[in-house]
């Protein structure tokens, strides 16, 4: 009894693992043929989708096809007055770096800061007691050479007597123009170095400042131009200045931009402008300047030359050669060229627009109006 219990109880368990096994297969199934429909309707949606707009769902849409269409435009003429931008600040005339060429205590100190000095005035001694015992030595020496030397030793003396002299003068320091004691470096009792600076002496009867000028704007400006400057510390009023010095050679910026560094001059300058101000101004060239331009667009370059196509009246066009100047934002300037203000030129675009798609779709070649381009 017990034995056949026990198979009845094992053969109800294999039926149930089958039973289990034949659902899973089944799910397995199902689900598989489910992956496969989505596959095959998700497959039907990107071809569809790709042939309505040209592209897949998850790409952006491409370019639309362009055709270089032709325009025309005409060579035209401005006339304005140049106006050049300037910036920088302002040095003294001129600049003495005052020092000695002797070494030993300082002795005298004639000037203070802010004393005005002519050329030539004494500005500062070191103790000369040595220099003038050589001296004095030395002329005792040429006297008795001339007395009972040879005229060789009355050279020898005589040139051992002017470096004495020399090393004497060089106890002393001088004004080398008419100026203004910008500073004071050294007092009585101070030991100096020969070489070390003492003083400055500066010159601000005038006051110059250098200007870094592009090589575009170089073409009108010359010596003599004036320029009006404006200084934070000086509200009241504009100050004129004076270009005083075009250089020979330009240098380059960092950006390879070619430059100049002109000098302006400003004459009696208020005295609430001192050397070390900065400012802002403009230089304005004299009269107004006519150019004649055309776009740039309408310029092909080849192997260093320039070209562009001239279109007629009766259609036809020409290619002419012609020397232009870029001046920046599409306008270009004519320097040479068989061309006149008034004559049209053919500008050649890209069109991407609707339009140029159905021309393109239908054939359209792109020819300008009125004949080839020849």
């Amino acid at each position: 009894m017990n034995d056949t219990t026990h198979e009845m109880h094992t053969e109800h368990q294999v039926r149930n693992q089958l039973r289990s096994k034949i659902r899973k297969q089944r799910i397995k199934r199902i689900i598989a043929t489910v992956i496969i429909l989505g596959i095959i309707l998700f497959g039907v949606y990107v071809y569809m989708f790709y042939n309505d707009n040209g592209h897949l769902p998850w790409s952006k849409p491409a370019a639309p096809p362009s055709v270089i269409k032709q325009v025309e435009a005409k060579v035209y003429e401005n006339t304005f007055t140049t106006t050049i931008d300037l910036s920088g600040y302002v040095e003294p005339n001129d600049t003495q770096d005052v020092i000695l060429r002797a070494t030993g205590t300082i002795t005298k100190v004639y000037v203070k800061e802010g004393d005005a000095v002519k050329k030539g005035d004494a500005l500062i001694a070191i103790d000369d007691t040595n220099q003038q015992y050589k001296v004095a030595s030395l002329q005792a020496d040429l006297e008795k050479a001339k007395l009972t030397g040879s005229t060789r030793d009355v050279e020898l003396a005589e040139l051992s007597l002017k470096a004495a002299q020399n090393s004497l003068e060089y106890t002393k320091a001088y004004a080398n123009f008419d100026g203004v004691v910008a500073s004071v470096d050294v007092s009585e009792g101070d030991y100096f170095e020969a070489g070390d600076s003492a003083m400055t002496i500066i010159d601000r009867s005038t006051l110059k400042a250098t200007v870094e000028i592009d090589e575009i704007d170089m073409q009108y400006v010359s010596l003599g131009q004036q320029a009006v400057l404006y200084f934070d510390s000086y509200p009241a009023s504009s100050v004129e200045a004076k270009v005083s010095y075009i250089p020979m050679l330009g240098t380059y910026t960092s950006q390879g931009i070619g430059v100049m560094d002109v000098e302006l001059t400003i004459e009696n300058p208020p005295k609430q402008i001192a050397p070390g101000f900065s400012f802002e101004g403009t230089i304005a060239s004299e009269g107004e300047t006519t150019l004649v331009l055309l776009p740039q667009s309408a310029v092909t370059s080849s192997r260093g030359h320039s070209y562009v196509t001239k279109k007629f009246e009766d259609g036809t066009t020409k290619t002419i050669s012609v020397t232009v100047k870029y001046l920046g934002e599409g306008i270009s300037q004519l320097l040479g060229g068989e061309l006149e203000v008034g004559d049209t030129l053919i500008v050649k675009k890209t069109d991407t627009t609707a339009s140029a798609l159905t021309n393109l779709t239908n054939g359209a070649t792109g020819a300008p109006p009125g004949g080839p381009m020849r």
